[in-house]
């Protein structure tokens, strides 16, 4: 009977634990999804930081699966900053797949630069695939860019090839919908072409090419592009060949073809004639033969048919 009773004790004792520690491991994974849900830390971090976000603004982030962290902090950086940015619309830019972080670091730069960058259009910026990071770098410093060697014919038929030196800087009122820099430097390379065409002789390109520069500066290359062009400079002008001369040894070889080409048809055509005369003589030449065959046999014919009378008798 004792025993009985130790057992039962025991078992109970064993249920006990196992509730326990089932209660126990209950405890700690719903401490850990609150721990998750409310981003304490961070909402700290605002808090200290005077950023006005609630915990239940961050509990909503974590419901709309947009990183409290990274909102959190971006905030902090423009209230330093003292840009005025609210939390929903970054938040709206992260749900929209914009890069809040590159934005953000945009707005400081813009406004340690004074230049005038809103929210709007930054985001605006990000969301139309352009970097607003580098924009805005571009915007305080100008970009040197180079075009490739490009080749023309002055009007002596002389191949200049010159290289240009590109300075633009991004203009933000065109950068949504504007041309990038490969319109840039097909456009300074098609004004390069026109110009150096447009000379009268080659030795001018050598002595003024800033003359090109000049020329190609004031055709407004960078309408409807995303950036303003600030300088044009020709680093290099090198002589190339002499297209003129070379046009005129390749018309003059293909009117020598075409002269020979007409004088193998002549030749062909008398040699053609030739043959064709000899062919009618070696004709004619058979038939007489074949004529002069039948000459005995017509004399045969009428001697057979008394046709020859003797004149003596």
């Amino acid at each position: 009977m004792s025993s009985s009773i130790l057992l039962a004790t025991a078992a109970s004792g064993s249920l006990g634990f196992i509730g326990l520690l089932v209660l126990l491991v209950l405890a700690v994974i719903v401490f850990c999804l609150i721990i998750y849900m409310i981003p304490v830390r961070h909402w700290i971090a605002a808090m200290f930081s005077g950023v006005p976000v609630g915990i239940l603004s961050l509990v909503g982030m974590r419901l709309r699966r947009v990183p409290p962290a990274e909102i959190v902090d971006a905030l902090i950086q423009v209230r330093k900053a003292g840009i005025d940015v609210r939390a929903d619309t970054l938040e709206a830019h992260y749900l929209a797949g914009g890069n809040v972080s590159r934005v953000v670091a945009a707005l400081v730069a813009a406004d340690k630069a004074n230049m005038d960058l809103s929210v709007q259009r930054a985001t605006a910026i990000d969301l139309a695939g352009r970097d607003v990071l580098e924009a805005v770098k571009m915007s305080v410093n100008p970009k040197v860019i180079e075009t490739p060697e490009v080749a023309a014919v002055a009007k002596d038929g002389i191949q200049v090839k010159a290289i240009a030196r590109v300075t633009v800087r991004t203009n933000l009122d065109r950068l949504i919908g504007g041309a990038g820099e490969e319109t840039i430097l097909a456009r300074v390379g098609e004004g390069i072409v026109t110009t150096i065409g447009s000379t009268d002789h080659h030795k001018k390109v050598l002595e003024n090419p800033d003359q090109i520069s000049k020329v190609v500066l004031a055709k407004g290359l960078d309408s409807g592009t995303a950036f303003e062009i600030l300088s044009i400079d020709i680093a290099d002008v090198n002589i190339g060949k002499n297209i003129g001369a070379q046009l005129q040894t390749d018309q003059a070889n293909a009117d020598k073809n075409i002269a020979q080409a007409k004088a193998e048809e002549r030749r062909a055509m008398a040699v053609a004639s030739e043959q064709e005369m000899k062919a009618r003589i070696s004709e004619m030449r058979a038939q007489l033969i074949a004529m002069e065959a039948q000459v005995p046999l017509a004399l045969a014919q009428a001697f057979r048919e008394g046709r020859f009378e003797n004149k003596e008798a």
